[in-house]
This record gives structure tokens, sequence and C-alpha cells, in this order.
């Protein structure tokens, strides 16, 4: 009876902290600098403080925070992880990409969460990564584009096409859905696709990757763009488009034809050690990474496979 009322607690626990990481990443995505550190502080301390009470708080804990992109691949490799490993826990955060690089440079996570390149001022962090991911460009399922060059897309996130009827469809306003400043998907699809041009400031501005796809899903008229493993996951909501006549898929990311991917990165303030190495051991691991191609991302065994 103990042993249950302990894991259900548990459970109470770990809902408590995924809605504190909501409020977490909403506070960082409008105020990317002082603001992710006050919030990802109050974050952790709630989380682990929840634990502590519930009489759960395991023996050893890392924080792993950063990319809502990579948060719920992260949270699926926690589990299994802490599953193997009842002594231990992994408390996963979002708060964007720069949230979390930010929160290993200031000692607040252990392991940083980035979707994007590491920029220069950063490279002096230890980094790996653990998976590729591509990015897709999404609309309706009954949009009847179909297909855009990289071209059309860059014009219609610059402002410079603003009605589908200027790309062979409807007549109707193109409503632009973007990701928030700081975000890694937005920086790679930042360096990706528009190059030197500037995202509209009339996109409308979501703070992940799910709240994008909802958007797009329950609107026939808007576009967004989002994790190319999140719309394998969910192939009925929205409508991937071909970039340049090319599907986008994982396959196609592995083959190098389909150019919209990012890297997914594991990011420490040096050599990880002690349970923090334990859990990037188990990620890079044959198991870890049957997980994360499982969950729709490719994974970097594929590469060497590819180079084999």
């Amino acid at each position: 009876m103990r042993v249950a009322m302990r894991a259900t607690m548990r459970v109470a626990a770990r809902a408590v902290m995924r809605a504190a990481a909501r409020v977490a990443a909403r506070v960082a995505g409008s105020c990317p600098t002082v603001c992710v550190r006050m919030a990802l502080v109050l974050t952790i301390a709630l989380c682990l403080g929840t634990l502590a009470a519930c009489g759960s708080m395991p023996d050893s804990v890392i924080v792993v925070a950063g990319s809502t992109s990579v948060q719920p691949y992260a949270e699926v490799l926690a589990e299994e992880f802490e599953h193997q490993h009842s002594e231990n826990g992994i408390d996963v955060q979002g708060g964007g990409s720069t949230a979390g690089v930010t929160a290993v440079e200031s000692g607040i996570a252990d392991i940083g969460m980035s979707s994007r390149s590491l920029k220069e001022a950063e490279q002096a962090l230890w980094s790996i990564e653990i998976a590729k991911d591509g990015l897709a460009v999404i609309v309706h399922p009954q949009n009847p584009i179909a297909d855009l060059s990289l071209t059309q897309v860059r014009g219609i996130y610059s402002g410079e096409i603003s009605r589908w009827s200027e790309l062979g469809g409807v007549g109707t306003q193109i409503h632009v859905i973007a990701r928030e400043e700081g975000s890694g998907t937005r920086s790679a699809f930042e360096e990706l696709v528009m190059g030197n041009h500037r995202i509209t400031p009339r996109a409308i501005i979501q703070d992940s990757n799910g709240a994008v796809m909802q958007l797009v899903a329950d609107d026939r008229n808007a576009v967004g763009f989002v994790s190319l493993g999140l719309v394998e996951l969910h192939p009925d909501a929205v409508k991937a488009l071909r970039l340049d006549g090319v599907e986008a898929s994982g396959r196609n990311v592995v083959s190098g034809t389909y150019g919209l991917y990012r890297p997914f990165l594991f990011v420490t303030d040096g050599e990880p050690k002690g349970l923090t190495k334990q859990f990037v051991d188990f990620v890079l691991s044959a198991p870890g990474q049957q997980i994360l191609e499982r969950e729709g991302l490719v994974p970097v065994t594929a590469d060497r496979e590819d180079e084999g």
C-alpha cells in the first residue's frame, strides 16, 4: 500500500513538473535572457521541491532543459532510463534551445537540449549530436498546395507572397505561423530557408512545435514549420509539403535529398561525468537510438551505416 501511494505521488509530482515547465517555456519565449534563468530556476526549484515533499526524491537527479523540439524525445528516453535505474531521476524541461544553453552555462541544468548548431560564442561547451530531425513546412490537409520551392517558402515568410492564389491555390490570405525568437526550430529555419531575409512581423508567433501544428490543423489558410518527427507521428493532422519536388521524410534526410534538417544536440559544461554521462551514453546506445528512430527521428547510427 505504501509503495503504491509513493508511486502515485511520484506521478503527481511529475505532472506538476510538466506544468511548471510549460510556464517556464512561455516566460523564456517572451524574454530570452535574464527571464530565462529566473524561469528555469523557479521551475527546477518547484519540481525538486515537489518530489521531495512527496517523499519520492531519487538518490541522484539531473536536470535536462532546453529545446521544446527535443523535449518530448528526451522525456521518452528519461522514462526508459529511470525504468532501468529507479534510484536515479531525470527531470526534463523545455524553454527553448537558447534557454537550454544558457541554463548549462549558468549551472542551472546538467544537460542542455538544442535543436540548432551551437553559435560561435557557445563553442566552449561540450556537445554531442543525438539524432537528426527534418524541418517540415506544413499546411492544412485540405489545402490544394502540395509542392513549393524554397524560394516560394522564403517569399511567404518574408511577406513578399501573401495570398495562396499567387502559388496556384485559392485566393485567400496566407496565415503565417512561426516560432519565437530563441527557438532552435526558428534558428534552423532562418538559416536553411530565410538566409538574409527576415520573417515578416505579421507572422503569428507560437512557443512550441505542438502549438504551431495545432493552429495549422485548425486553419485551412495557415502555413507553419515544425519538427518532421512530430509530423510523422501525427500524419493525418497536417500535410507536409514537398520542397522542390522532394518529399519530407526521414529516409530523404538520411540520403541527403531533403535539405531541411537540423541536429538535435545534448550540451554540457565540459565532458559529462557521473549520472550525466550514464544518461548520455544510454541515449547514444543502440537501445536509445532505436527509441529515437521509433519516435520518428533519424538516429546518428543511420549516418554511420550510410557511410559504411
